[in-house]
């Protein structure tokens, strides 16, 4: 028997996953009489733009094999980072003959519906993903540009996340993880103390990072 399923997705570790389950497990009993026991659910904890993921992987599998008649994520941020990523996953999903519900944004893409709106829609939404996450980056690209002119980015010590070569700075091995913790102190998801432990730093070093959200791309 084809079960309900709900995929979940955060950045790091740190963050938690139980915000969209609960969301995705409420949805899955509105809509489809499903209790908590009965759902399949999917977790992974990985950026975006990275859909080798192992939750994801088994979900599309398990898709494929008939396996499953729905898949509930809670915004479209959660499944895809960009426009490629979510049609390749919706067309794979429909060849499956599986619905895709989309809490936050309150669509659903059903097999064989040829809703112009829906699809519009849907896809709309993935360009906007695509977008921010580009916009991100390129925020990240001006503010390191600015900042080189400053001397005190050719004489000082480098930023968290960052080193230099010649007085010139470019991204540290562990520049994504940086990232991740700050957006989570920005949303209050991770206190200031225990964004320096994972980072193995200070909270001043968090403070002047956050201040330079510029080259961060926040």
């Amino acid at each position: 028997m084809a079960e309900i399923a709900c995929y979940c997705r955060v950045s790091t570790d740190d963050q938690s996953l139980d915000r969209q389950l609960t969301a995705t497990a409420d949805y899955a009993e509105r809509e489809f009489g499903a209790d908590l026991g009965d759902l399949e659910i999917y977790r992974d904890k990985s950026t975006g733009t990275n859909t080798d993921r192992s939750g994801y992987q088994e979900m599309v599998a398990d898709a494929d094999a008939g396996d499953l008649e729905a898949v509930v994520v809670h915004s479209v941020s959660r499944i895809c980072r960009s426009i490629s990523d979510l049609e390749r996953t919706a067309a794979r999903l429909d060849a499956a003959d599986v619905e895709l519900h989309i809490v936050s944004e309150g669509l659903t893409l059903r097999p064989g519906d040829d809703d112009p709106f829906q699809r519009a829609l849907f896809q709309l939404l993935g360009v906007f993903a695509e977008l921010e996450a580009n916009m991100a980056q390129q925020r990240t690209k001006e503010g390191i540009a600015a900042r080189q002119q400053n001397d005190e980015y050719h004489h000082g010590p480098a930023p968290l996340g960052f080193s230099k070569d010649d007085g010139r700075l470019i991204e540290g091995d562990d520049y994504h993880d940086v990232v991740s913790v700050l957006e989570m102190i920005q949303k209050d998801d991770l206190s200031k103390r225990k964004g320096a432990r994972r980072l193995g730093t200070s909270r001043a070093t968090i403070n002047r990072a956050l201040d330079r959200g510029d080259l961060y791309g926040l």
